[in-house]
């Protein structure tokens, strides 16, 4: 029909109709995933099977009683108004009554039924979604947008929400009725039941036709919508940069060019969708014209009576009904798949697993090794992040990690946590190699303080208490005093209590770093893994910074991304980083007597 499917006003062309027509080489795969895709759905009814059977007796009985209430009317014109005898009509206009109650009944009880098993699924379904992703290792958050990931918790099972609350029962009531109806239709006549089928081959050919494209624009729909929402978290996240460096207009025009791609998507989605109710309008009255053509002819002849048309047309609707709804749902079970395969998709990750881990029940001291470590990230085709770097760090020392941007510094740290695995050499503590201990046991061991702290949307206390969340309020007050943060948060409105929004925005870059040590050190680690935050920091606050930090380090095998000198001249060992490789190692005084990268460093006021 058209060469291709074009913007609305004369844009390029969106989808090519070979795109659209250019058959599927993973037809049978997709096909497969939707079966998986549904499995899945049904597993997560589990409890609510048995009422997920009531459910559909009832549908079955409300179909059974719609099917009898037009017989009952055909019967009564036949039996009662034709031949003008109403002796005994009344017990029957009774039994229509009842009929009509029942129906009625049955259908209320049935969708308060499946409101509640669709909602319980939806529970399941989100919660087991949310739980696994605290699962997944840090690789797959790194690799994509928080913004999609939301859209997938919240748009895309709001989908499947929708489908399983009203189309559901729509869907398996239509197909009953279609079943009953053509029974009784060919029960009474099978001349005009042969006529109203004349309209099921139409009907499957346009459907096929629009569903084709339909599913297709559908998933690029939900894709579209991912995407924009993933703009919009990194937007309002990032809002004062964005103000910072002026650049509202870019991000407008981005925003503009991700509306409009998911708007273009849309467009033609409900479009091909809307084609549906007209066609089947259309086929629908013309079937219904055909029956009461060629009924009324019957009649005339005498073939049928009078209630067997009455019956028959009303039947010929209630045929033709069923078929709409099934036409109009399937577009809409579409959009639910294609959501909840976006779900499913994020619940196959692979989880963060300890594979033959060892039961490490001696308390940890903290001696570090690195033996030949090598590590670069998935799918990385540039050299090594690191590559053959050892050194140890004994129990209570500070190791300082210094060098360029991208030097491997950040990733050495991110290997020590287990946030990601070495791919060749070994990291032991205390002895024992960290691939065998389980994360968790690690992870307890290690607190961190980063360059950009992040805090939650609770109160001061909570925030503290993230370290330790047992810790009582005494706890939380010697941890905050420790960290040189006490002062200021009795200064605030409510004190220990005062809620913290915006990632803390009420309160400054340095007291913030404040708060992230006393979270440290209330949770009286191990080993501590410190990315210095002193750069944009005021004197006064940095000194109280430098004095929290080494009251939380005394004692604690710890780890430092140095930014600034005095780090460095207090630290045990000096780690120089280059290029992924350790290029000079030892104390601060060791390297300056060396006359290496390290003291070239100072000497152009790099550090």
């Amino acid at each position: 029909m058209f060469n291709a499917i074009r913007r609305p006003f004369g844009h390029e062309p969106l989808f090519s109709r070979e795109d659209l027509k250019k058959k599927d080489e993973k037809k049978n795969e997709r096909a497969e995933n939707w079966k998986s895709t549904l499995l899945q759905i049904w597993r997560l009814v589990d409890e609510q099977r048995f009422l997920l059977i009531v459910v559909l007796s009832l549908v079955f009985v409300s179909s059974a009683l719609a099917l009898l209430g037009p017989y009952l009317i055909g019967f009564i014109i036949d039996e009662y108004i034709v031949p003008q005898s109403f002796n005994g009509m009344g017990i029957v206009v009774v039994w229509l009554i009842f009929v009509y109650i029942g129906h009625s009944v049955s259908l209320y009880l049935q969708n308060f039924w499946m409101v509640g098993i669709a909602q319980q699924v939806i529970f399941r379904m989100r919660t087991r979604l949310f739980s696994h992703l605290q699962r997944l290792p840090v690789s797959f958050f790194d690799k994509r947008q928080h913004g999609e990931l939301m859209s997938r918790m919240t748009n895309d099972i709001e989908n499947v929400s929708s489908t399983l609350n009203t189309s559901f029962i729509q869907v398996f009531s239509s197909i009953l009725t279609l079943t009953g109806t053509a029974i009784v239709m060919l029960t009474l006549s099978p001349l005009l039941t042969l006529l109203t089928l004349i309209i099921i081959p139409l009907m499957y050919i346009s459907i096929q036709w629009i569903t084709k494209r339909t599913g297709r624009l559908y998933k690029e729909q939900q894709k579209a919508i991912g995407e924009l929402n993933g703009m919009i978290e990194e937007t309002i996240s990032g809002q004062k940069i964005i103000k910072a460096f002026s650049q509202e207009p870019r991000v407008m025009e981005e925003f503009r060019e991700k509306s409009e791609r998911l708007r273009r998507a849309g467009f033609w989605a409900w479009t091909y969708a809307g084609f549906i109710p007209k066609v089947m309008n259309f086929l629908n009255n013309g079937s219904f014209a055909i029956v009461a053509g060629v009924g009324g002819i019957l009649a005339l002849n005498g073939s049928v009576s009078i209630g067997v048309i009455v019956i028959f047309t009303e039947y010929s609707r209630q045929f033709t009904r069923p078929l709409n709804d099934l036409a109009n749902q399937f577009n809409t079970v579409l959009s639910a798949i294609a959501g909840a395969e976006r779900v499913f998709s994020i619940m196959d990750e692979t989880e963060e697993k300890d594979d033959q881990v060892l039961n490490v029940e001696k308390q940890l001291e903290g001696e570090v090794v690195f033996d030949q470590v090598s590590f670069k990230y998935e799918g990385a085709e540039e050299d090594w992040t690191i590559r053959d770097v050892s050194f140890s760090v004994g129990i209570g020392q500070t190791a300082a990690l210094v060098g360029a941007t991208g030097a491997g510094k950040t990733t050495i740290m991110q290997l020590l946590a287990r946030f990601y695995d070495a791919n060749e050499g070994e990291i032991r503590l205390d002895g024992t190699p960290i691939a065998e201990m389980p994360r968790e046991t690690l992870r307890k061991q290690i607190a961190f303080v980063l360059q950009d702290p992040f805090l939650f949307e609770a109160s001061v206390s909570d925030n503290i208490r993230y370290g330790k969340l047992d810790a009582t309020d005494e706890e939380v007050v010697e941890a905050a005093k420790g960290a040189n943060a006490h002062d200021f948060i009795e200064k605030l409105p409510d004190g220990y209590d005062t809620i913290l929004t915006g990632d803390g925005s009420m309160i400054s870059q340095g007291q913030k770093q404040l708060l992230s040590i006393a979270r440290a050190l209330i949770a009286d680690p191990v080993i501590l893994l410190l990315d210095e935050a002193t750069s944009s920091i005021d004197t006064v606050t940095e000194l109280k910074i430098q004095e929290a930090l080494e009251h939380l380090m005394a004692g604690r095998t710890s780890f430092v991304i140095a930014h600034r000198l005095n780090t460095v001249r207090k630290a045990d060992m000096v780690l120089v980083m280059e290029m992924g490789r350790l290029v000079e190692s030892g104390t601060q005084q060791q390297l300056l007597n060396g006359n290496g990268i390290y003291a070239n460093m100072l000497a152009d006021a790099k550090l």
